[in-house]
């Protein structure tokens, strides 16, 4: 029996994120640029993107470029840059009925990828299904760096008292307070962390690692993935005899 036959309707993750790990590993592989990995990696994309919604995933959040990867030599990321405005197919989305949106630090970002960007943001706001969100120039530090500094000038400015800050209002002032947390965090490639991403996001979500690099990480890969989280219990701290 495949994954995806296993796989059962009523209980798919809301929320799955992923860090697209490999591609560059995956091309070296094969005696290419890192670029050629970058490429392939990008239909991968595609292809779960929209396998995703058919399952009936609502959100997907995809780390695309963290803030760590300015570091990359420079015709790496002048690549990516390239890569990332050509790669974005509104055609896709309008037909699959998905939301793009994006988080993170996107003023860094190359002014036309930025406006390609906020087209395609503008272009699918109305669509119904599911959310494709990208963290591009991203990372949990700057996230939660960014939010304190948004706090701290709440209570200056007299609009929130110190004593009202919680986990929730703490959470409303993240770049991802429109979804909810992760159910799912997929990692390829092979590497065991988080490098940096969704790091308050998962506090509870279920972490599935796999050697797969993203190039590879097809439709079979992503329903074993899942079937992989439907067989766990989520207890979220408390005991099995309290979940059931």
């Amino acid at each position: 029996m495949s994954y995806k036959e296993q796989i059962d309707s009523d209980r798919i993750p809301a929320h799955v994120a992923i860090i697209m790990d490999g591609n560059g590993r995956w091309a070296k592989q094969r005696g290419r640029e890192r670029s050629y990995g970058h490429q392939v990696g990008a239909e991968t994309v595609h292809i779960i993107a929209e396998e995703a919604a058919r399952l009936g995933v609502k959100y997907l959040t995809l780390y695309t470029f963290s803030t760590e990867n300015w570091g990359r030599p420079a015709d790496e990321v002048s690549a990516l840059m390239s890569l990332l405005f050509d790669s974005i197919e509104e055609e896709t989305f309008m037909k699959n009925d998905i939301r793009f949106r994006v988080i993170g630090d996107v003023s860094k970002l190359p002014d036309y990828v930025r406006g390609r960007l906020d087209a395609c943001v503008e272009h699918t706001a109305a669509n119904k299904g599911m959310n494709l969100v990208l963290a591009l120039s991203y990372s949990s530090q700057w996230e939660i760096t960014e939010a304190a500094k948004k706090l701290a000038m709440a209570v200056k400015n007299g609009e929130l008292a110190v004593e009202q800050i919680d986990k929730d209002v703490f959470a409303s002032y993240l770049t991802t307070n429109f979804m909810p947390d992760p159910d799912l965090l997929i990692r390829t490639g092979g590497e065991l962390r988080l490098s940096n991403y969704l790091l308050w996001q998962c506090a509870y979500s279920e972490l599935y690692f796999c050697d797969t690099y993203w190039p590879d990480f097809r439709e079979e890969e992503f329903y074993k993935a899942i079937c992989d989280y439907q067989k766990r219990e989520r207890r979220f701290g408390k005991t099995s005899e309290q979940i059931g």
